[in-house]
């Protein structure tokens, strides 16, 4: 009888292992051979491949950053599961809010790397990140009134002064008016409905800041004609000795009127004036391009270790946490000193398994990251395709690689065998 079983045993279990052998050990095995061999498999060349992968600067840079992924990625997808999963059972709408966040994990990689792409574009009016830095920025920090206006130096007597800054070579009188004449922006971006442009007139420091530009053409260079527009709430300093004395701001007219104490100074238009709009945060730069790329992958996985630990929680007995909260313990030392030592073995299998997830990490980097950056966001999965069949086509090294990574999943994957081991005891 255990006889029969066995020979029934190995007849059900052969299409497994046939599959298991050919798709499993037989890659395994080849990749191992191949890596001793040389570029195109005619020559051996030993542990030459592995000395090649870890003297390659772009490999060692891969190496450091797939640590960076194991390290950060994991811990914060089941952090953020884990408060995730804990705050929904207090709302009404926690079902709902539970299917919003797992619905990214429905997107493809490919697709979210796309999405991703386009949150993280430079260009504010485009990239949705960018957008929210620029109207926070712009919040705390106020913008230029004209930005990337300029003299006309061939007419004014405004010159560059550092900073943005331009300051006139001559000083200023009462009585004389000061004329301020701009060029380098077009009369349909004007802020608001800009008013006609008039000379100003008093009997103090006065002066006016205009666009110097008649549509549709005309006029001179350097004087107030009809139709040019005013430069309303441009700041005027004067300086003298290198310290502004006074300021004011143009009227809507373009005129303005200093006090007394700035007869015989010169004027300026301070750079803040001018300078270019908030261009927003470089988030596929070299400096934050891995941190940007780890956040699109909290995006899409937050919810997967949402659910795992949701239903962990599910089986949690409420008795614990009540008597917890009966023996005087705030929420805050319930979550802390309760809940969470009662799901570890659920947020284990989450960590173990994203950990191992995180190594064969490739769609995201190769797609969010643009090309003059795609070395500073290397990662070995990458980097395997990339010196195999990426222009590289040195499957040795590649294939390397591909043992490298099966090395440092291993003990990832022997510490998750042995806890199901342990949890299967009696």
């Amino acid at each position: 009888m255990t006889g029969t079983r066995r020979r029934w045993a190995v007849v059900f279990l052969l299409p497994a292992l046939v599959l298991l052998g050919a798709l499993v050990v037989y890659p395994i095995g080849y990749s191992l051979w191949r890596s001793l061999y040389d570029a195109d498999g005619s020559g051996f060349v030993g542990l030459g491949n592995y000395a090649d992968v870890f003297s390659d600067r772009a490999t060692l840079t891969a190496v450091r950053n797939t640590a960076i992924w194991v390290a950060v990625a994991p811990a914060l997808v089941t952090a953020l599961g884990l408060v995730f999963a804990v705050l929904t059972e207090r709302v009404r709408w926690g079902t709902a809010f539970k299917l919003v966040v797992f619905m990214p994990m429905a997107i493809s990689m490919l697709a979210a790397g796309i999405i991703f792409r386009l949150v993280y574009e430079q260009d504010p009016a485009q990239g949705v990140a960018n957008a929210v830095a620029r109207s926070v920025h712009d919040t705390f920090v106020s913008s230029s009134v004209y930005p990337n206006a300029r003299p006309n130096a061939a007419v004014s007597d405004l010159r560059a002064s550092g900073g943005g800054s331009f300051t006139t070579k001559g000083t200023v009188r009462a009585g004389t008016p000061a004329l301020l004449p701009l060029v380098g922006i077009a009369p349909g971006r004007l802020p608001g409905a800009p008013e006609e442009a008039r000379a100003a007139s008093g009997p103090g420091v006065t002066g006016t800041v205009w666009l110097d530009f008649v549509p549709g053409g005309g006029g001179t260079k350097g004087r107030i004609d009809p139709g040019e527009r005013a430069l309303k709430g441009v700041t005027v300093e004067a300086v003298r000795d290198g310290r502004a004395v006074a300021s004011a701001r143009t009227a809507a007219d373009g005129t303005f009127t200093l006090p007394a104490s700035a007869d015989g100074a010169r004027l300026r238009l301070p750079g803040a004036d001018f300078a270019a709009p908030y261009g927003g945060i470089d988030w596929l730069g070299p400096a934050l391009v891995t941190p940007a790329i780890i956040g699109s992958y909290v995006w899409m996985w937050a919810g997967f270790a949402m659910v795992l630990i949701a239903a962990g929680l599910a089986g949690v007995d409420r008795n614990l946490l009540e008597a917890a909260r009966v023996d005087g313990a705030n929420e805050w030392q319930v979550f802390r000193r309760v809940t969470v030592p009662l799901l570890a073995p659920v947020l284990t299998v989450v960590l173990v398994t994203l950990m191992i997830n995180v190594m064969k990490v490739f769609d995201l980097v190769y797609i969010i990251a643009p090309q003059p950056s795609q070395d500073d966001a290397n990662v070995l999965a990458l980097q395997l395709f990339l010196s195999s069949f990426g222009g590289g086509g040195n499957y040795g090294v590649g294939s390397a690689i591909g043992v490298v990574l099966l090395v440092l999943v291993a003990p990832v994957m022997y510490v998750n065998i042995r806890r199901l081991r342990r949890e299967r005891r009696p």
